[in-house]
Parts: C-alpha cells; sequence; structure tokens
C-alpha cells in the first residue's frame, strides 16, 4: 500500500466518524424539537404564524399598529408558556371498585394522586380516558407527602370492553395555547357483562355421569354392557365372558353401548343479516350467556363458537368475558349455515349443540344448518326476536326451535322443550 492510500485511510476514518456524530446530534436535535412542538397546541401555532408576519410586516413598512400587535401576540406567547414551567411527578393509583359488571350496573372508581417529592407540586388538570371519551379532574397545589383523590362513575348501558386510561397529567396554559402531558399509569380494563337470567332446576344438557350417557349405537369396546353375543373373527378376546362360555360351549363376548362425552356447544350467529335490529342481537347475546352459564353449573365442557373464531368458555367468568367483546357493529360474512358447517367440523362429538340466531333467518336456513349438526347430537335452536310476546316452540327436523322476545322467557322455553 502507498504512503497516499495510508494517509486517506485515516481521513475516511474520521469522515465517517463525524457523519456518525453529526447524524446522532440531528436525530437528537430532531427528538427534542418533536417534544416542544407536541406541546404546542394549533391555536399557538395560529398565533406564532401571525406574530412572524406582523414583525415582518411591521418593521419592514413601518407600521407602528402591527408591531404593536406583534408585541402583544408575543409577550402573550411567553405569558402562556411560564404555566408549563414545574413538575408533574405524581404517584398515580387508579382503582376500579370492580372491572367486571353487568349492563346498567354502575361502575365506580378513584383516582388517588401523590406527590412523593421534597417540593410542592402546582395546580394540574388530570385526564382519564374511558372508552371514546374522557374525564377531566382539577388537581390543586400538592405540598410534600400530600394526596388528592377523586372519585368517578363510569355509565355502562351498553355491553363491551371499555378501557380505562391511561391517566395523563396535564399542564397547560388558561388560554390553551400550551398543553405538555404526561402519561402516569397503565389502562385498565372494565368489562361490561350481558344480562343473564338463572335457570333452576334444569339440566339443558346430558345427565353427569362418571363415563358418560348410553347412547343407542352398540359397540365393541365400551363401559355400558348391553348384552352377550357370539364371538365374531375379530372380536377382542378380553371381552370374552367365560363363564357364559363354559355354560353353553360357544364363546360369548359382551356387547357394549356406546357412551357420549357431554360436550355442550353453543354456536351464536354474529351475521348482522340474521338479525332484525341491534335489540335482538343483544337478546342473542344474553341468551348465549345464560344457557352457557346453566352448563357450566351442570359441570359440562362448553364450547362456544361465533363465525371465525371460537370464544373462551372454560369459566362463566371467561365466558362473560368473551361474550362482552363480541361486537355486533359491523358486518359478518357467513350465517347459520356456515356456522353449523364449522361445528361439525371442529367438534363432531359434540352431545348437545344449541344455535343462536336472529328472526331472519328463515326455516329452511334453520333446517340445513341442523342437518349440517354432528350426528346423534341433540340440537336445539333460540331464535331471538325482540316482537315475540309469548315464547313458541316448533320443531324443524330432528331439532326443538324456540322463539323468545324476552330474556326472561328463556326459562319456560327451554322447560318445554325439555318437558
Amino acid at each position: 500500500m502507498t504512503a497516499e492510500a495510508l494517509r486517506v485511510a485515516p481521513e475516511t476514518a474520521r469522515d465517517a466518524g463525524w457523519r456518525d456524530i453529526a447524524a446522532l446530534i440531528a436525530v437528537r436535535i430532531g427528538n427534542r424539537l418533536r417534544k416542544v412542538a407536541a406541546v404546542i397546541r394549533p391555536l399557538a401555532w395560529i398565533l406564532i404564524a401571525l406574530a412572524v408576519v406582523f414583525w415582518i410586516v411591521g418593521l419592514s413598512l413601518g407600521w407602528r399598529e402591527l408591531i404593536v400587535t406583534a408585541v402583544v401576540v408575543t409577550i402573550t406567547l411567553l405569558i402562556c408558556s411560564v404555566f408549563l414551567i414545574g413538575r408533574t411527578e405524581y404517584d398515580v393509583n387508579l382503582d376500579l371498585a370492580r372491572t367486571r359488571v353487568v349492563v346498567g350496573e354502575r361502575a365506580v372508581g378513584a383516582l388517588t394522586l401523590a406527590n412523593p417529592g421534597s417540593r410542592a407540586i402546582l395546580p394540574s388538570r388530570v385526564v382519564l380516558p374511558v372508552g371514546n371519551g374522557r374525564g377531566e379532574f382539577g388537581i390543586q397545589r400538592l405540598a410534600p407527602g400530600e394526596k388528592a383523590e377523586e372519585l368517578f362513575a363510569i355509565p355502562t348501558q351498553r355491553r363491551g370492553v371499555v378501557q380505562v386510561g391511561p391517566v395523563s397529567v396535564v399542564r397547560g396554559d388558561p388560554l390553551g395555547l400550551f398543553e405538555r402531558a404526561h402519561r402516569r399509569d397503565e389502562p385498565v380494563d372494565l368489562f361490561v357483562h350481558p344480562q343473564t337470567v338463572l335457570f333452576d332446576g334444569q339440566s339443558l344438557g346430558f345427565l353427569r355421569d362418571l363415563e358418560g350417557l348410553p347412547a343407542a349405537d352398540l359397540s365393541r369396546d365400551d363401559v355400558s354392557f348391553h348384552a352377550l353375543n357370539e364371538y365374531q373373527p375379530g372380536d377382542d378376546l378380553r371381552h370374552v365372558h367365560w363363564r357364559s362360555t363354559a355354560r353353553t360351549g360357544i364363546m360369548m363376548v359382551r356387547q357394549y353401548e356406546e357412551t357420549r362425552r357431554s360436550h355442550f356447544v353453543i354456536g351464536l350467529s354474529t351475521s348482522s343479516g340474521d338479525y332484525a335490529d341491534p335489540a335482538d342481537f343483544e337478546l342473542g347475546i344474553s341468551a348465549a350467556g345464560s344457557i352457557g352459564l346453566r352448563a357450566l353449573r351442570d359441570s359440562q365442557r362448553v364450547d362456544v363458537r361465533v363465525q371465525g373464531r371460537a370464544l373462551r368458555a372454560d369459566t362463566g367468568k371467561q365466558l362473560l368475558d368473551s361474550l362482552a367483546a363480541v361486537d355486533g357493529s359491523r358486518p359478518r360474512e357467513g350465517g347459520i349455515a356456515e356456522l353449523s358447517g364449522v361445528i361439525a367440523a371442529t367438534m363432531p362429538l359434540a352431545s348437545v349443540v344449541v344455535l343462536v340466531c336472529g328472526s331472519k333467518v328463515s326455516n329452511e336456513d334453520l333446517r340445513i344448518a341442523c342437518s349440517r349438526l354432528p350426528f346423534g347430537a341433540r340440537v336445539i335452536a333460540v331464535v331471538t326476536d325482540t316482537a315475540v310476546e309469548v315464547p313458541a316452540l316448533r320443531r324443524i327436523g330432528d331439532a326443538d326451535v324456540v322463539s323468545v322476545g324476552a330474556l326472561d322467557q328463556l326459562p319456560l322455553a327451554l322447560q318445554k322443550v325439555l318437558a
């Protein structure tokens, strides 16, 4: 390598080092400018632009009126910016009395702010987002070690999952020109469960026993003894009944009834085309929740399926949390027949299947949906229609179909099915 090349190499390395330093400085300056710009509200940007124009035009043309106006606007901006000075280092605690409520119940909480420092914190404004809205609280000056508590209530007229928080501490001026916000807490989910009704003295599925419920189908290998048959090639020798074989002189084997596990499946249609109005859909959500809770109390395995996914339903809390998160505001693809096909493909051993849909589902669609369900499963269809005054029961194929117009009609309607 020549001497000239050796000189060029260090210079190139130095240039690269300076470029890296310049890039790092530019990034830091950019981050700082973004933080500064974040505290400026739209009205302040307008006043800043007007002040610049007034200064330029007033000084260039000698207009005292514009210069005076520029001075007033500039002083106003400077005075308002002073309100940003101050600490907002609160210890924030967001406490909801209950994170799960039923539609219509009152959800209350408390917001506690404490000053952990050694200096006082000037008055601030605290913003608490609640779903799509937000609440604002004015916090007075807090001395070192002092606390402030604000109570609030959250409306729960609609089912859903409401995100409460994160809490933001805001410092700003009275004119709303500048605003500095700091997040001080993590959000909390408030589950607004659908209304449900209690079933008393009714079992919606097969009776629970140790091995399952005997079915009408016969099997060579199960646990529910049915009869003795003559041995056929291929029969399991473990099931030979030797006492009968010795008495008759013919090899006899035990025959069993197939037993089916108590597997309770709820198919809830979330297709907007299956319901006449949103009230029918909410009634369907409540009906599915009520039936699922009854099955869980019967110690049955419960699976809940909607279009496109399965809902968690291992416990009553999981079931209601999942139903609270079901969105009924957007159009969906596929109706009750497609949902039944998915249930048959994913849960072929279901013992009881309850389909929940709206009044816009025709009898033919219900017939197709029921025909797609697992063979041997008991099928109940619940049709929600708020126009129905008295629950009605009808048969479509091998399925019992009940129509209900209110949640309190559901126990009576299912009592007719189980009678």
